[in-house]
């Protein structure tokens, strides 16, 4: 039963439904389709993998992970969301992470527990769900686990409404994604702050660009 119940919450807290906002940033996505480096189902895979695999997506699974661990320690707590928003390579991915992590943290107060006294403020999101997920006693396998997963249907999502790649091409992507999803889930458990390195620069350029896109529908 206790499996069970942690689904549910996982499924809750990470569907596009809970009220983070989530579906209305693409953490660069949006320039990326702009200037045509993404532009089909296998450009789109791409992006998303290599953001998966060596970009912030990355990053955010390792401090969700730490974060998780240290869920009873606000001062290490606090250090982890400092070091969150260092690694940030633009202003709207500053916004994209402390506005969805203060929104999850608020909405996750239906499901009290300790652990919301002494969250950062403001809160990055990894931040937010692992410390969340822990202080309600979810294993971080599953944790990680469904928060890569939601995250690259969110960009998916993306990929699908601007490309657009269509629904079919975009189950085919959220499909040949899910053992990588899952190695990283596995990989990020026991990854250490060191280990912390991306080198998705496209990626990062998109962010920072997109500030400065004449006509925008995303927010990042």
């Amino acid at each position: 039963m206790t499996a069970t119940t942690d689904l549910q919450k996982l499924l809750t807290w990470l569907s596009p439904a809970f009220p983070v906002g989530a579906f209305a940033w693409s953490a660069g996505l949006e320039t990326a389709i702009l200037d045509r480096r993404v532009h089909d189902r296998a450009t789109t895979s791409a992006w998303i993998e290599a953001n998966l695999a060596h970009g912030g997506l990355r990053t955010d699974a390792i401090l969700l992970a730490h974060a998780h661990r240290c869920a009873t320690d606000a001062a290490a707590l606090a250090e982890l969301a400092d070091l969150c928003l260092a690694l940030t390579p633009a202003r709207e991915r500053h916004d994209e992470t402390t506005i969805t992590g203060d929104a999850f943290a608020m909405a996750a107060q239906a499901w009290p527990s300790p652990v919301q006294a002494h969250l950062p403020q403001p809160c990055p999101y990894p931040i937010a769900v692992g410390a969340i997920a822990a202080a309600h006693g979810i294993d971080l396998g599953s944790t990680l686990t469904a928060f890569l997963t939601a995250t690259v249907h969110a960009q998916v999502s993306v990929a699908v409404r601007l490309v657009p790649i269509g629904q079919s091409d975009g189950l085919v992507i959220m499909a040949s994604l899910e053992p990588l999803i899952l190695a990283h889930s596995q990989l990020c458990q026991g990854a250490a702050l060191d280990d912390i390195g991306a080198i998705a620069y496209a990626a990062d350029i998109a962010q920072m660009r997109h500030e400065t896109l004449a006509t925008r529908i995303f927010r990042s």
